[in-house]
């Protein structure tokens, strides 16, 4: 990489997410139909732990709401991440959704994420009715396919605002649930690690096994338990997804 390029990314980095793309969007639709697109971002959280829910964050963008300091929530600190988080409650429309371990193991990960999404949409629009037109999303697919478009932008938690306050939102909230249930799991300090395979939590695991909030069918832990492959059976789905959507639990 050359010095010039890394001055570019460091500034790039430092300037932080722009509201660019859901400018662009805003203007397409306006152009096309006459009316203004209602856009959100979404982000997940969650993906690479061994315990835990996957967590979706979807936060709907309004020009002229700037909530200073958002930036990819990974480059945040835990404290930051909260004060930006409770901003972002306070002043945009929102919905965050969970899947739980259990549903991981069952659906595997692609379902479980759009399940997520889906509780995050009806989450938005209970609380504040309010459905987007439009989505970004961070990465190559739409969770919401067959819902909503999506214009899908890999790394669009760094350059995107929408999607970096959904990674912010998405990102505090699973982190406080985790540190909830750390109190009564202690000695794989989810507190720290948040579910994900850190030295304490791999010794944990060697240990004492996995406990109820671990994704039972993935293979690193079905190899410290000696168990065989793991192999999904996939069911008929239960009907519409609305109605069973309203009475599950959104926790683990």
């Amino acid at each position: 990489m050359t010095q010039e390029t890394t001055r570019k990314t460091t500034q790039k980095t430092r300037e932080g997410p722009t509201s660019r793309h859901e400018q662009d969007l805003c203007a397409a639709e306006r152009e096309r139909v006459g009316t203004r697109a209602l856009v959100a971002g979404l982000d997940e959280v969650g993906r690479g732990a061994w315990a835990g829910p996957v967590t979706v964050g979807l936060v709907v963008w309004q020009e002229g709401i700037v909530v200073q300091g958002v930036r990819d929530s990974k480059l945040l600190s835990p404290q930051r991440r909260v004060e930006l988080a409770n901003e972002i409650r306070d002043c945009l429309p929102y919905g965050v959704g969970h899947a739980g371990n259990v549903e991981v193991d069952e659906l595997g990960m692609n379902a479980a994420l759009r399940l997520a999404s889906l509780r995050a949409l009806l989450a938005l629009e209970e609380s504040f009715c309010v459905v987007p037109s439009h989505l970004i999303v961070d990465g190559t697919q739409n969770f919401l396919a067959g819902v909503l478009p999506a214009m899908c932008l890999p790394k669009a938690d760094t350059h995107c605002v929408s999607v970096a306050m959904a990674s912010v939102l998405a990102k505090a909230m699973r982190d406080a649930q985790m540190v909830t249930v750390s109190e009564h799991y202690p000695v794989y300090a989810f507190a720290e690690n948040k579910g994900y395979p850190a030295p304490v939590h791999r010794r944990a695991l060697e240990e004492h096994g996995p406990c109820v909030l671990h994704r039972h069918s993935w293979a690193p832990l079905r190899a410290l338990a000696g168990a065989p492959p793991f192999r999904r059976v996939f069911l008929p789905a239960p009907g519409p997804a609305r109605l069973p959507l309203a009475s599950a639990p959104t926790l683990f």
